[in-house]
């Protein structure tokens, strides 16, 4: 029994002593608006709102932070996923990509929607106003294709 306690106590104090490694966090008061993804793109208001719900917090220089995500080792795992996901897509960064890049992204973005495989399952376990609707879905979906087709259309002329 004192083993368990002495195991016990341990795991409370290191789970205590991890509390006060706080990473920075990933929020930016400044950022060029030129290159945000809303200013670049005719952004249907419903397809911004959408994306925001569901991307933003790890796809741009903001993340809302909720209580949980001060606790150790949780806040390890979320900055990790917010690090990963702004390598990938920024859409604060969005404008600075190259024509070629952009394209890719949205194309991306449709097809990872499609497929079900974003927002991750993870996230959404925790932030059920980030599950998108059929009709978000189609809505996204549908707006990426017909910037596709516009700019296919513009390199035929």
């Amino acid at each position: 029994m004192k083993r368990i306690k002495k195991i016990a106590i341990t795991f409370f104090l290191v789970f205590i002593a991890i509390q006060f490694y706080q990473p920075k966090q990933n929020v930016s008061s400044s950022f060029d608006i030129g290159k945000n993804f809303a200013n670049n793109y005719k952004v249907p208001p419903t397809v911004l709102s959408s994306l925001q719900k569901a991307c933003y917090d790890c796809h741009s220089n903001n993340t809302k932070y909720l209580w949980y995500d001060y606790v150790q080792p949780a806040r390890m795992f979320v900055e990790a996923h917010i690090s990963d996901g702004k390598k990938e897509l920024n859409f604060n960064e969005f404008g600075s990509y190259s024509n070629r890049k952009q394209q890719s992204k949205l194309e991306a973005i449709s097809k990872q929607i499609k497929s079900g495989e974003m927002p991750l399952s993870s996230y959404t376990l925790l932030h059920h106003d980030a599950v998108l609707t059929e009709t978000q879905k189609q809505a996204i979906i549908q707006w990426i294709e017909s910037i596709n087709e516009e700019d296919n259309t513009s390199e035929n002329y």
